[in-house]
């Protein structure tokens, strides 16, 4: 699962048990890239806040599916295949619709919005993410004139921001350490936005 040790949930005691009670699925399913914090329970915790803050928290306009499309899309540029999966499933549940979903998977795969079933605006966002993610010296205040003109409020712009920082971390902890989908269930996320606090994943 890793190239590192970690703590199986029916071992964990102590603050890495509450933190794993706070974030499990169902049968006690606990996602890999949470367990690669388990020697260090505060940073599972720091990670699990910041995840659950910017990518399922009530406060933020651009739609949830965006942000996974945003999410698969930064993963998919780091060559990252385990938040590519568990976050194309995530996107897929919540479009709800296979041909778009899987249109914007081709798209990612590809690397080409052209034909792709988003908005102009979404595909400047994209856009502005793939500079972050591969030159992030070279973003430049263009591209965030870009998206305020294009439409996207200042929070919406941060909201972006945050998305891709946050893969690129992600997906760092993910490919730094070896972490695989074996035993995960993909797709899973908290997603009860109304509660900041409720990190379980459904």
């Amino acid at each position: 699962m890793s190239w590192i040790d970690t703590v199986a949930y029916d071992d964990a005691k102590g603050r890495l048990k509450k933190l794993y009670d706070r974030v499990k699925g169902p049968d006690n399913n606990v996602d890999n890239i949470m367990m690669m914090h388990s020697l260090r329970p505060h940073t599972l915790e720091g990670h699990m806040a910041i995840y659950k803050y910017v990518l399922h928290h009530s406060n933020n306009t651009v739609p949830k599916w965006f942000l996974e499309t945003l999410g698969v899309w930064v993963s998919s540029l780091n060559k990252c295949a385990y938040c590519v999966e568990h976050h194309f499933s995530g996107l897929k549940r919540l479009i709800n619709d296979d041909s778009r979903s899987y249109s914007l998977r081709s798209a990612i795969e590809n690397q080409d919005f052209s034909t792709a079933p988003l908005e102009e605006k979404e595909k400047l966002a994209l856009a502005y993410a793939k500079v972050l993610t591969e030159a992030p010296a070279s973003v430049t205040v263009t591209l965030v004139e870009g998206l305020r003109s294009a439409g996207y409020s200042d929070g919406e712009i941060l909201e972006i921001n945050q998305v891709t920082a946050y893969f690129a971390y992600a997906n760092r902890t993910v490919l730094g350490l070896g972490c695989s989908t074996v035993g995960d269930v993909l797709g899973l996320s908290p997603n009860n936005s109304e509660n900041s606090d409720d990190w379980s994943h459904t």
